[in-house]
């Protein structure tokens, strides 16, 4: 069968048992159909009970009602916000979520965010674009089980109500003993295969043997008669910047001392055991391509620019049950 005979057979299926909405329609269009397919094995019953379940849980949700103003706090922190394109113009999301945020809010309230942040990145993909990457800063959680819960909900969401949407999904910096997790329950998740573990620690430590090298000069540097702007990377990367009014005529200073490097299992013994120097070089490159826009500094105002319709729009009414 022919693929287009299959995705009319998916929504013939869905029809006969409730009528679409104009809205579910639209959301049901030959892109859509084709990738819960794709996700099914071409098997046109499963993917369309998918679909069913999937139009279900959109309007249970209520991904219509999601906007911005819903999660000002959370915008403003960036925890979880579309940072740019990559070469192929797929957007890439990132999720700074720290371990203290499931403690002041619900799974539900979470659910929200990471489909609102979902919503925005194929808000604006190209129409030639399906997919997105997803990275997850990790170094902010200390307890691996508890990122693991975190990692888990949101690929589930990814792969059940958003098939075949997942390029790429990078995990940084996890705590100490999540690769030994995820070797164990890596297995039975669906989007195992999209995942891939990296250290930001490699990439650095590359950086900064480059410039002691004097392979290159001092990046993101310029100087005046008055004063000096430098971006530095031994500081916070969230702020990768500080301003010096010293007289850049002066004999130059000698470079700031180096960071202490966080404690990385991925640079451990037991982690040089646990991925060989090929998987950890893959490991790598996968990281890099995403590299510049993960490192660079979080913008609200370039977020917002990003959001189109409905979801920069004052909400009219939203039920307790559906935010919380």
């Amino acid at each position: 069968m022919e693929m287009s005979k299959r995705v009319e057979a998916v929504l013939e299926l869905i029809r006969k048992q409730t009528p679409l909405t104009l809205k579910q329609e639209k959301y049901c269009n030959y892109a859509c159909v084709e990738r819960f397919l794709k996700a099914k094995g071409d098997n046109v019953k499963r993917a369309a009970k998918q679909l069913r379940a999937c139009l279900c849980w959109r309007e249970s949700i209520g991904i219509e009602h999601l906007v911005a103003d819903e999660f000002s706090a959370e915008l403003t922190d960036g925890l979880a916000y579309v940072a740019g394109h990559d070469n192929e113009f797929r957007p890439v999301m990132i999720f700074r979520m720290k371990q203290e945020y499931h403690k002041f809010h619900s799974q539900k309230m979470f659910t929200r965010l990471l489909v609102f942040t979902m919503e925005v990145a194929v808000s604006t993909m190209p129409k030639y674009v399906q997919q997105f990457v997803m990275l997850f800063d990790a170094s902010f959680y200390r307890s691996a089980s508890a990122f693991m819960n975190f990692l888990l909900a949101a690929l589930k969401i990814t792969g059940e109500y958003y098939p075949g949407r997942l390029h790429k999904a990078l995990i940084i910096d996890p705590p100490s003993l999540f690769p030994y997790l995820w070797k164990g329950v890596g297995a039975f998740v669906e989007l195992s295969a999209l995942t891939t573990v990296a250290s930001s620690l490699d990439i650095e430590d590359d950086d900064e043997s480059a410039e002691s090298r004097g392979i290159r000069g001092k990046p993101g540097s310029c100087s005046s008669s008055r004063f000096a702007f430098t971006v530095s990377h031994h500081v916070d990367s969230l702020k990768p910047w500080y301003l010096s009014l010293s007289d850049t005529s002066a004999p130059s200073l000698p470079p700031p001392p180096h960071r202490t490097p966080q404690a990385s299992f991925l640079r451990s013994p037991a982690g040089m055991l646990l991925f060989r120097r090929g998987e950890r070089s893959r490991c790598r490159e996968s990281l890099l391509a995403y590299w510049k826009l993960y490192r660079r500094p979080y913008d609200e105002r370039v977020y917002r620019s990003k959001m189109r319709p409905p979801l920069i729009v004052k909400r009219r009414h939203l039920s307790l049950s559906q935010r919380f």
